[in-house]
């Protein structure tokens, strides 16, 4: 178990402030199902749909070294049992031996979020966190720091959770791309991580808002 995460940020005071500059999201590319992924470069939102066809997973063009991350999201209204709406950098999504960095919510109760990371392929660091607020509801901004060194998950600013390289452990350390998705998870662990699969209040519309990544440190 780690440490309480603290009151403030110290990512900025050990890694350089450039590492953590930043912009808005402008390309997407949408891995499957395009026609349930609307991206509306106007009003700088991306709404997700999950309904009879299925979700919809959305990325950056390319993947990242390190930097800040952040989105303000609205998850679905309604009966949402079995859905698992996302916001986390993967180094390659499908792939078994990924880094990767997550926000997911879990669509049996709209009031928690699961942090969690893997390395080379291996997870089970999940921590859940009561957001003391239904998600949807109202945006709320949620925000990644990570450097290879180090990872910050924050809440409308504020960190909740922390966690620093040891000398003895891996750590996500390859590039990675942001990606966001929904999708119906109401099978793993026969329906007790994000519950059984309703639909009864389908379609189902996860909205992400004033995405933002990083200027540096691109890798193609």
């Amino acid at each position: 178990m780690e440490d309480p995460a603290p009151a403030h940020s110290n990512l900025e005071m050990l890694h350089p402030f450039s590492i953590y500059n930043t912009q808005k999201l402008k390309e997407i590319v949408v891995d499957y199902c395009p026609e349930s992924c609307d991206h509306n470069q106007e009003e700088a939102e991306i709404a997700v749909t999950y309904d009879e066809r299925g979700g919809a997973r959305w990325r950056t063009t390319r993947r990242f070294e390190a930097g800040a991350f952040s989105a303000k999201i609205k998850t679905p209204t309604g009966n949402t049992s079995g859905l698992n709406c996302s916001f986390y950098l993967s180094s390659l999504e499908g792939d078994k031996t990924q880094d990767e960095i997550d926000f997911e919510f879990l669509g049996k109760d709209k009031g928690i979020v699961q942090t969690n990371y893997y390395t080379t392929g291996t997870g089970d660091r999940e921590v859940i966190h009561d957001l003391g607020f239904d998600s949807s509801l109202e945006f709320h901004e949620y925000t990644i720091k990570w450097h290879p060194s180090g990872i910050e998950w924050l809440i409308d600013g504020n960190v909740v959770r922390t966690t620093e390289k040891k000398d003895s452990e891996d750590f996500p350390s390859m590039p990675m791309f942001l990606y966001a998705s929904v999708w119906n998870a109401g099978d793993i662990d026969n329906g007790k991580w994000a519950g059984s699969y309703v639909g009864s209040d389908a379609p189902y519309i996860c909205r992400y808002k004033d995405v933002i990544i990083p200027t540096i440190r691109p890798h193609t």
